[in-house]
């Protein structure tokens, strides 16, 4: 199974920005973490700050991945491109956020991404991660 795990803004901060919200792992370190408690499966780990670079990478998962985690950041409050992209995947689609959104800004709550995808998990730092993947292999019946 191949999964492909898109990171939105600021996520390569992570260790860095705010470890009380958001965790002390860096991003790499999140990455090794999914390789490691999932040998078998093959992940196309991809960061941007960029709206369309992200939009781009979403579009070309129909082609290369069998199941998405997306942690779109910030745009996942704003974007409706992001929320457009994610809605043309075939593929199961979990989003991911670190922070536990229900306890944010008023902003925050508003969720545009997340209800174009089969779920989403917030508030579990880095195992949202693990998380997400685990629900992938059973949305899909993969092992």
């Amino acid at each position: 199974m191949n999964i492909a795990v898109i990171n939105g803004p600021n996520l390569n901060l992570l260790g860095e920005r705010d470890p009380e919200m958001y965790g002390s792992l860096s991003i790499k370190v999140i990455e090794e973490n999914l390789r490691n408690e999932f040998p078998d499966l093959l992940f196309d780990f991809y960061q941007s700050n960029i709206e369309g670079e992200l939009v781009t990478k979403i579009q070309n998962c129909q082609l290369s991945a069998d199941g998405l985690i997306i942690n779109p950041g910030g745009y996942s409050h704003t974007s409706v491109a992001i929320r457009d992209a994610l809605l043309s995947l075939k593929i199961p689609k979990v989003e991911v956020h670190l922070s536990h959104l229900v306890n944010r800004e008023n902003f925050r709550q508003t969720l545009l991404t997340a209800s174009s995808c089969d779920g989403y998990l917030s508030g579990f730092k880095h195992l949202g991660y693990i998380a997400a993947a685990y629900l992938l292999i059973k949305i899909t019946g993969s092992k």
